[in-house]
């Protein structure tokens, strides 16, 4: 981060209400923004000598004048230091790519979030977060929404999804808790595509994205006249998921007295819009996920008792990916195809090698972040068919190569698949090393290696002499 309090944003952007909301936004992350309208003006501002200070560049896809890829690699030409962010209403992954191979350091969707926008200026300018390749993107593959897309086999995870499919086939609220980007949403989504409501209505509501002055009537709705500014009736989700399913993410971000508010509609039935005489009858399913453990912000004061008693009554929680590491092999797999589907991009194997690598991190924005890593990895990898652990340089300069990680996979811990280039190992070698590791296993006793194996001890023999092993390897 800039040493100075005040950072200069470059917005290069035509619309003047846009241009005001980003302002006032930037400026809450200390931010002053110069506004450029197109991209000459923009490249005039960045040869300028206040643009010698610009520390971040946000780009609205539509600005006139050159493409806005073309302007992200004249800017970054210019300026290499200089994050670059790209703000745009379509969510082809095909843009995203073109978008990161000019040089964009992140993607946002619009409408944006007041929050995503923020975070995204934040990590693109805080130099004590990891570099560039381990931020998060906001470009988003399509997600499936049933358990067969919930991947992974650590006893944790296992339990939480088990725990979420019996209560996908009831009618209770439910609570998912968890850290910031272990699928607490995919979660929901998959036990709401497995509910008894899947035909009824569904809405879903991120509360840290919506202002804090809207999520009210977002909610519950209002009568025309309410408050000033109220000019029109406005029905709220839970009256329009009657019958049906709501959604709230990071719920433990909901103003304390509209908590109290639910909990009432939702012990009850009844919902009131804000300023009506009467309510009205409702039959709504809530499933709800919060980053932190609701039952101790109870504890502090800072969430209703209530609410969190009706929403606990089924509380699933997800693991973050450090305490399933094991899972990251499967993931990562599974992410390189999904990626691979998407235009513009191929498909890649990973060699052991990176595996190693992105096992050795402690993934502090769990799966979410690892899928954005083998996505950029995939972006900057077009010409081969690998990737390897050059294909994630940030992670190489962060952990180092982590030799005595490969050599105990080698030892025992796991079976090389793969060679550096990506391609998988001959046969004849990977069964060797299989063989290797179990006899280390049984501690050389043959007859039980054999057994394991389902193999007959005279067949385990041949292969003992075919493949050149010792005994007692």
């Amino acid at each position: 981060m800039d040493d100075c309090d005040t950072r200069l944003l470059l917005l290069v952007d035509d619309e003047p209400a846009q241009s005001r909301l980003i302002t006032a936004l930037a400026a809450r992350e200390g931010f002053r923004t110069l506004v450029a309208g197109e991209s000459d003006e923009a490249i005039d501002m960045l040869d300028s000598d206040e643009g010698t200070h610009v520390s971040a560049i946000l780009i609205d896809q539509w600005v006139p004048g050159e493409s806005a890829c073309d302007l992200i690699r004249e800017l970054k030409q210019r300026r290499p230091a200089a994050p670059v962010l790209m703000l745009t209403s379509s969510t082809s992954p095909l843009l995203a790519v073109e978008a990161m191979r000019a040089g964009a350091t992140d993607y946002l969707i619009k409408p944006v979030a007041p929050e995503r926008l923020l975070q995204a200026l934040r990590s693109a300018t805080t130099r004590e977060a990891p570099k560039n390749e381990l931020q998060p993107l906001a470009e988003k593959i399509h997600k499936t929404l049933d358990f067969d897309a919930m991947v992974g086999t650590a006893p944790p995870f296992r339990t939480a999804l088990a725990k979420a499919a019996t209560a996908a086939r009831g009618h209770g609220h439910a609570l998912v808790e968890g850290e910031t980007g272990t699928g607490k949403e995919m979660l929901m989504r998959a036990m709401f595509g497995s509910s008894p409501r899947v035909k009824m209505q569904m809405r879903s509501i991120n509360i840290a994205g919506v202002p804090a002055t809207s999520i009210e009537t977002l909610l519950f709705g209002h009568e025309k006249g309410a408050f000033p500014g109220a000019f029109d009736k406005q029905i709220g989700s839970l009256q329009i998921c009657d019958g049906g399913t709501l959604l709230l993410d990071e719920i433990d971000r909901l103003d304390r007295e509209l908590q109290d508010r639910l909990a009432e509609v939702l012990e009850t039935g009844v919902v009131r819009p804000t300023g009506a005489l009467h309510g009205f009858k409702v039959d709504v399913r809530v499933m709800a996920s919060s980053d932190q453990p609701l039952a101790q912000m109870v504890e502090d004061g800072e969430f209703s008792k209530s609410l969190h008693e009706i929403l606990s009554a089924t509380l699933i929680e997800v693991p973050p990916l450090r305490e399933r590491s094991g899972d990251i092999p499967a993931l990562t797999r599974h992410f390189l195809t999904r990626i691979g589907e998407q235009p513009g991009l191929r498909h890649h194997s990973i060699a052991d090698s990176a595996l190693t690598l992105l096992e050795a991190y402690d993934w502090p924005g769990n799966v979410r972040q690892l899928q954005a890593v083998l996505f950029r990895a995939a972006v900057y990898s077009e010409e081969s068919e690998a990737l390897t652990a050059d294909s994630f340089p940030q992670l190489y300069e962060l952990l180092g190569d982590r030799q005595d990680r490969a050599e105990s996979r080698a030892r025992g811990l796991g079976v090389l698949l793969y060679t550096d280039d990506g391609n998988l190992r001959p046969l004849e070698e990977i069964e060797a090393d299989v063989i290797r590791l179990a006899i280390g296993h049984y501690r050389g006793r043959m007859t039980e290696v054999a057994r394991r194996l389902g193999i007959g001890r005279s067949t385990l023999y041949r292969k003992l002499s075919d493949l050149g092993i010792d005994n007692a390897a």
